[in-house]
């Protein structure tokens, strides 16, 4: 479910991405203070996670929470205050022939962290062999693929530094997806490329598991795994071979360690941090006030970034496909509610979002209208456009009766043949916010006459059932921030995109679904993803995206709700650090320093 370089969590270390439910783990079974003792002479710095990792595998990769930022590097990189695209591995590039052939140089001296030279060559196979092969079913490919034919770049090597990319047509976000895309080892995958399993299909589908040796695990970021243990930790030792030096040639990172903690509750995050386990924290809106009053006698500082980049949304499953055994992902009753815009507008409508933030969010929160980040220059106002549905339950119920509803003897809402509305929404426990905001939503839907039932899950599963079985009614969830480029978010919107959950089309290497179909809007919205992907001036650009926005609004795949402000509070014995809401606290990792 990810839109954004996973090297953005390195810069960030808060995932504000989609639902999980895993039993707490208790303090003690993660306690980093085991770690301080051990190694008091090593500098390190002690994070949390809310979710494991589901591979180490970039290219395969569906989930926000993952280790790439610490292990892989990209070209490119970009800057959080300016915005705009800085060398990293790159050491420079030229684009020319209005954007559709870009050579990009490789720094010199480029190597892996097992120490082999990393050059031109292993571009071209993470190109050619990996998010370009239809045989390799990533997710990166969405992004890649350009206008309405869905064509993909070309690429070839010019020299050991060099590497030329070409585009078809005019792609506006080319540059920037080139630029954060993680580039992998040749010498290690190319022969799972070559190779097939027993299952028939390729080696490397089945290469860089959580199960794997962490020694065989090889990237060019500023660190590398160390171990790994399930449910627990993920420990990272400075890469001995990275490229970055700072200005008295002294090698960079200068933390030596990381140490990952993955703690699958917000509330034992908190109390993790308090007790001094954790050097940095995601603040929830409900420890905001706790944390504030100990901020100086406990030596950190909260950051306050504004609104966060991410979204946080309800969306209704829209589609109307059968499975492979011919059952429809849907029951057909509530398809029928579903696929009604004006069923989605009273939803909308219904929800008191206000009392939303003061109570889920403690006021820590700002209502959200639009998929695009507020402070993004392709965002739409309400000014100028943007349909905004503020609380209105008298209006909500004008809708629906409109719609073919009614309300029974018990004031239930049903539909014209007497089946009452009632549905199950997903949601997740492992941030306390969700779990207020979806007892918000069934008591406000309850007014309406409408049941909800809830369904919680561990995050695997519900990725499982949103993506494979697809057999859910509505969730609430979000997607990490995709910044200040709306192509980000392509997956999500174009059509055939793997995140397009909303009405999943098949898949490459799904076989036997039917009777999948598109609504008109989500093929206008497909068009405008493309026509804003070829347009290059920007004030051009902005109008497909603000269209884009109009019909979404009007259309409400996504009934936007709260976002949170982005809060972090960070020890005071970290030096360097130059917060952003688009960076985060940690987007400079490799040049901060420990102090005590």
């Amino acid at each position: 479910m990810k839109f954004t370089s996973i090297f953005s969590t390195i810069r960030r270390f808060r995932l504000s991405v989609i639902l999980a439910l895993i039993t707490a783990l208790t303090v003690s079974a993660c306690n980093p203070a085991n770690f301080r003792t051990e190694a008091a002479q090593v500098s390190q710095l002690v994070v949390a996670v809310l979710g494991e990792p589901s591979t180490f595998n970039p290219a395969l990769n569906e989930s926000a929470y993952s280790v790439f930022g610490f292990i892989f590097d990209s070209l490119m990189t970009t800057n959080p205050f300016t915005t705009k695209l800085e060398p990293a591995l790159a050491e420079s590039w030229q684009v020319t022939d209005n954007g559709q052939r870009i050579i990009i140089t490789l720094r010199p001296g480029l190597k892996w962290s097992d120490g082999q030279p990393m050059t031109a060559d292993d571009i071209v196979f993470t190109y050619k062999d990996i998010y370009l092969n239809p045989k390799v079913p990533t997710p990166t490919k969405d992004a890649l693929k350009i206008g309405e034919s869905g064509k993909l770049p070309t690429v070839k090597k010019l020299d050991d530094r060099r590497v030329e990319f070409r585009v078809p047509e005019p792609f506006a976000p080319f540059l920037r997806l080139v630029g954060g895309i993680e580039i992998l080892p040749a010498h290690i995958l190319q022969k799972s490329i070559q190779t097939k399993g027993s299952d028939g299909n390729l080696q490397f589908l089945s290469m860089w598991t959580t199960g794997t040796n962490l020694k065989e695990i090889v990237g060019n970021g500023p660190y590398v795994m160390e171990s790994y243990i399930p449910s627990q930790r993920v420990i990272f030792r400075r890469n001995p071979y990275y490229w970055r030096k700072d200005a008295q040639g002294n090698p960079q990172p200068y933390i030596e360690r990381i140490v990952y903690q993955i703690i699958e509750s917000t509330d034992n995050q908190l109390i993790s941090f308090r007790s001094g386990q954790l050097d940095d924290l995601e603040v929830a809106p409900e420890g905001f006030s706790l944390l504030k009053r100990e901020e100086k006698r406990a030596k950190f500082q909260i950051y306050n970034g504004g609104p966060d980049t991410g979204t946080t949304f309800i969306s209704f499953n829209l589609s109307k496909a059968k499975n492979s055994k011919g059952q429809p992902f849907v029951d057909p009753i509530k398809s029928r509610w579903f696929n009604k815009k004006e069923f989605r507008q009273a939803i909308a409508y219904a929800l008191d979002r206000e009392t939303m933030k003061t109570n889920a969010f403690r006021g820590l929160g700002e209502l959200q209208n639009s998929f695009v980040y507020v402070k993004s220059p392709f965002f739409l106002s309400p000014e100028k456009g943007l349909k905004v549905y503020n609380h209105d339950p008298e209006r909500a119920k004008k809708l629906l009766l409109q719609a073919g509803f009614k309300y029974n003897a018990a004031n239930q809402l049903v539909d014209a043949d007497g089946n009452q509305v009632r549905f199950t929404l997903l949601t997740n426990a492992e941030r306390k916010v969700r779990g207020d905001m979806a007892a918000q939503i069934r008591r406000d839907l309850a007014k309406l006459g409408i049941r909800v039932d809830l369904q919680i899950l561990s995050f695997n599963a519900y990725l499982d059932k949103l993506k494979v079985a697809q057999n859910w009614d509505c969730y609430l969830g979000g997607f990490a921030g995709g910044g200040i480029e709306p192509h980000s978010a392509s997956n999500i919107w174009r059509l055939n995109g793997a995140s397009h959950a909303f009405n999943q089309a098949p898949q490459p290497g799904e076989s036997g679904i039917t009777g999948w179909e598109a609504a008109d809007w989500e093929k206008q919205i497909d068009r405008l993803y493309i026509k804003g992907a070829q347009e290059v001036d920007e004030n051009k650009r902005k109008q497909y995206y603000y269209e884009y926005q109009r019909i979404a609004s009007e259309e409400l795949p996504f009934i936007h709700l709260v976002e949170r402000l982005n809060l972090q509070a960070v020890r005071d014995r970290f030096s360097g650090v130059k917060y952003t809401a688009l960076g985060g606290p940690f987007w400079n990792l490799y040049e901060l320093k420990v102090t005590d």
